[in-house]
């Protein structure tokens, strides 16, 4: 689903994503990212603090990470921003099942049971190129 227009952190497994709180401190996440169109696609619940910031301020960094958010690789500056239309959300989703395969659909199913699927944000993330 990558274009020529790729990220730097395509193919990477993690990503940490760093928002920014009021006072300017930011808090820095591991999440799963998926290149589409040109720029990193994220899920997250919808009510998490992550979501919240993002509202108050797009500006958004991001670096390579392993699971538990040890950065391995440069920070990149961006913007990031909360998709709402339905369509561009099953994009989003389509190209996450799509990299994570059975991680995906199996993380899919017990949110599905629990009920936390619909209540999902996806987020699009676009990377300032030098």
């Amino acid at each position: 689903m990558a274009d020529d227009r790729g990220t730097p952190l395509d193919r990477e497994r993690y990503i940490n994503l760093e928002t920014f709180k009021k006072d300017g401190n930011g808090v820095k996440t591991p999440v799963w990212a998926a290149p589409l169109d040109g720029r990193l696609v994220i899920f997250t619940a919808g009510d998490s603090y992550k979501v919240k910031r993002l509202r108050r301020n797009p500006k958004a960094r991001a670096a390579a990470c392993d699971m538990r958010g040890r950065v391995h690789g440069p920070w990149h500056e961006g913007t990031c921003r909360i998709v709402e239309d339905a369509e561009t959300q099953a994009r989003i989703h389509a190209a996450l099942r799509q990299k994570y395969g059975w991680q995906m659909a199996l993380g899919d199913f017990f949110a599905t049971l629990s009920g936390r699927k619909n209540k999902r944000a996806y987020l699009e993330l676009t990377l300032v190129t030098a």
